[in-house]
């Protein structure tokens, strides 16, 4: 064989970082020793896999067409190496998660995980739909848990749940105590929402389709407990996953706004990259993940429609 798989390391870690400091530091080796081997890896087959631009490395189109099969290689002689020493699920699993998902639900499903699989390590990255999709595509993640909507030719989307969106006040809102929102309720009022590239800002502003123009969107933000404690500071409603909003609804500190006219329906996605080898790990978490809404999340989701 004419290459080894720590070239392929050094090759795929500098695919990670386009750098071959960060990626000699993320392999423990030496910047001269990472070059080495890349410089070998190259020489030997007499091709490029990076174009070199000052001190970045971006992927040829040769690399980029050999980095899955290397990741996939790679994987698979891992996956040999826990068998061979009798840890069939085993290493690092590598998770994002957008904001919703990763604050409130993903956190019991990697208890539960360790708790069956105690060889295995889940990494867990929180990001908003954008980003995680851009980790996946970029290898960098092993899957992704999304509240947003994806048309990415790299990657496969499978609907995991059902979800939904609430309108939301502070108790003292004057609005609060109304049966029913109207449109023309909705454009009087200054919002507090996420920004955008995130799930629940897609969802949102489909919801409002033909009055989004017309709202008054005081702020953006990033996370959702800073919109419920600008909302609760009386800046404004918010408009958040029910999921985020089930304690604050029990504690009073924020209450629910009934927008009967308005669709805030929506879908949980899991997507994985369409070239990536599943390992022992990657399969259980994927099984996790189905049988987590009926296993872990019901309690959420009955406690919060109780307060609509």
């Amino acid at each position: 064989m004419r290459y080894s798989l720590r070239q392929l390391e050094v090759f795929l870690a500098t695919a990670r970082h386009e750098n071959i400091s960060r990626a000699a530091r993320d392999l423990a080796m030496s910047q001269s020793a990472a070059s080495g081997a890349l410089k070998d890896l190259e020489s030997q087959f007499e091709v490029r896999l990076f174009d070199r631009r000052g001190k970045r490395l971006r992927l040829s189109e040769l690399g980029a067409q050999l980095r899955p099969r290397a990741e996939n290689l790679l994987a698979r002689a891992w996956e040999l190496e826990q068998a061979l020493s009798g840890r069939e699920v085993a290493g690092r699993l590598r998770v994002g998660a957008t904001l919703t998902i990763g604050n409130y639900l993903a956190v019991p499903m990697i208890a539960d995980f360790r708790r069956h699989f105690p060889d295995a390590d889940v990494a867990l990255t929180v990001a908003n739909t954008e980003a995680i999709a851009e980790g996946v595509a970029g290898f960098e993640l092993d899957m992704g848990l999304v509240e947003g909507e994806l048309n990415h030719p790299d990657l496969e989307t499978r609907h995991w749940r059902a979800d939904e969106l609430q309108v939301f006040a502070a108790p003292g809102h004057p609005l609060a105590g109304r049966e029913a929102l109207t449109d023309a309720d909705l454009v009087g009022l200054p919002w507090i929402v996420r920004e955008s590239g995130s799930g629940t800002r897609q969802t949102f502003d489909r919801a409002m389709s033909g009055i989004l123009t017309d709202l008054d969107i005081a702020l953006e933000l990033q996370h959702t407990e800073a919109i419920k404690r600008a909302v609760e500071a009386g800046l404004g409603v918010g408009c958040l996953s029910r999921i985020s909003l089930v304690e604050a609804f029990a504690r009073g500190s924020l209450v629910p706004l009934a927008v009967p006219g308005r669709d805030f329906r929506r879908q949980l996605n899991l997507i994985l990259h369409r070239d990536k080898f599943h390992s022992s790990a990657l399969v259980e978490w994927l099984q996790l993940c189905e049988q987590s809404w009926s296993d872990i999340l019901p309690g959420v989701v009955n406690a919060s429609r109780s307060h609509q």
